[in-house]
């Protein structure tokens, strides 16, 4: 089991990696080799020996490998993002990038996404030399840049360019997964993620006629896409259940002792209660309108005006979306992927998800372990390129009250210290019998 001293370094690490600021504004705009070095000389010091890739200069990865005992085993991926999103320092209660830790609290932007499991992994990995520990299976550790935004700089370039680092690799864990959530009934449910749906950020534009603004224009750009874009936000999407978000509403109906009917989800929905939350957002795809961009003075009608959609679809859902937006957009408007991402699935009846069950319910006993399918994406996307599948695990032990969901890209996100104490308990548990 993880020592005492890695009780403190998840702490230590958690707040020194919030410490370095790797603010990701997109387009480029971020550096991460401040992180990158911070993690490579924990590992170094560890024993492991780390290896740091750059596509751009200061986007900077880390990979390492630890030799497993059994070479015919399938290696294990560990990857957490070392960037994160911007962060207001006037609307925070505490600095964002202070890592302060006041209250049995680690306080920071990356507290939860991710630079706590990044911590996790460093803190596990020492535990293991100071033991001298070695698993079973090949364990392969990427802290990757640019998760954050297109992931062309991370996860993308060392698949498309670095494969070979890992060789051999079936499966991956990262975030997110196994946290506490509170039914407000008195129930603890930490789902673990075996599925995302895809991503699909698209870019609308509208063409029409130039003119001046006080005249007579039924070839207007502006009204063309914000017709497009009205039909696009008010669209209900039909039911598409994946076998993941099957057996989610399974056995969380098991667990309230409702019948699982399947032909009325939105009922079976209404009676979960605030559960749903954990499925609601993975029964459809969606696609909500984010960005307008549109005209240049008052009295001028614009040939052009663009609109940005955050869409995404479930795992098989991929030509449905493509076509209803074909519908929904018209003959006026047309529209591209700005950035597009699979989605994923993985096996809720595999070795690894009972591992990842069990080391939770050891240090969790009360708690009921759930399957679910993330809605957004992470880098498992671009890992699945190399036949890794990929679950969603960086287990957290969360008091009532605390809004896990809020803290991700929220103001004053933060962790509790007994938090990150469980997490490294369940993720060496995990390791040591995965």
């Amino acid at each position: 089991m993880a020592d005492g001293r890695a009780l403190d370094e998840v702490v230590e690490f958690t707040s020194g990696l919030i410490r370095v600021d790797t603010t990701n504004r997109g387009g480029g705009d971020c550096r991460e080799r401040p992180a990158a070095e911070y993690a490579a000389e924990r590992l170094a010091d560890a024993g492991v020996e780390p290896t740091l890739l750059e596509r751009t200069p200061g986007r900077t990865n880390v990979v390492a490998r630890i030799e497993g005992t059994d070479p015919s085993a399938g290696a294990l991926l560990l990857h957490g993002h070392l960037d994160v999103v911007p962060a207001e320092a006037a609307d925070w209660s505490v600095h964002p990038f202070s890592g302060e830790v006041r209250d049995g609290v680690v306080w920071g932007r990356g507290a939860v996404d991710m630079k706590n499991m990044d911590a996790m992994i460093l803190a596990v990995v020492r535990s293991w030399a100071r033991e001298g520990f070695r698993p079973r299976r090949d364990i392969v550790i990427a802290f990757t840049a640019d998760e954050e935004a297109s992931a062309e700089d991370g996860s993308g370039f060392l698949a498309d360019t670095h494969p070979y680092l890992f060789e051999g690799c079936t499966e991956g864990i990262s975030e997110s997964g196994a946290f506490t959530f509170h039914d407000g009934a008195g129930r603890q449910i930490y789902p673990i993620a075996a599925g995302e749906r895809g991503t699909a950020w698209l870019k609308l534009t509208a063409r029409g006629r130039a003119g001046h603004g006080s005249k007579v224009n039924r070839e207007n750009a502006v009204t063309r896409l914000a017709a497009a874009i009205t039909r696009i936000g008010a669209h209900e999407w039909p039911l598409r259940l994946t076998p993941t978000v099957r057996a989610a509403l399974t056995e969380l109906a098991a667990l309230y002792g409702i019948d699982t009917d399947l032909r009325d989800v939105d009922r079976l929905l209404e009676k979960l209660g605030p559960a749903a939350k954990l499925v609601e957002a993975t029964v459809r795809n969606s696609a909500n309108p984010t960005m307008l961009d549109a005209g240049y003075k008052v009295n001028v009608v614009p040939g052009e005006a663009v609109a940005y959609v955050d869409g995404r679809y479930l795992p098989g859902g991929e030509d449905e979306f493509r076509a209803t937006l074909d519908r929904l957009t018209g003959p006026d408007v047309d529209w591209e992927f700005h950035h597009r991402e699979v989605a994923l699935q993985a096996p809720v009846d595999s070795p690894t998800y009972a591992r990842l069950r069990a080391a939770v319910e050891e240090f969790a006993p009360e708690g009921h372990v759930v399957p679910y399918c993330m809605s957004g994406g992470t880098d498992a996307k671009q890992f699945s390129r190399l036949g890794i599948t990929g679950y969603g695990f960086t287990p957290l032990k969360l008091p009532e009250g605390y809004d896990y969901q809020a803290m991700f890209h929220g103001v004053d996100e933060r962790v509790p210290v007994e938090a990150l104490h469980f997490g490294v308990r369940v993720l060496d548990r995990f390791l040591r019998t995965a």
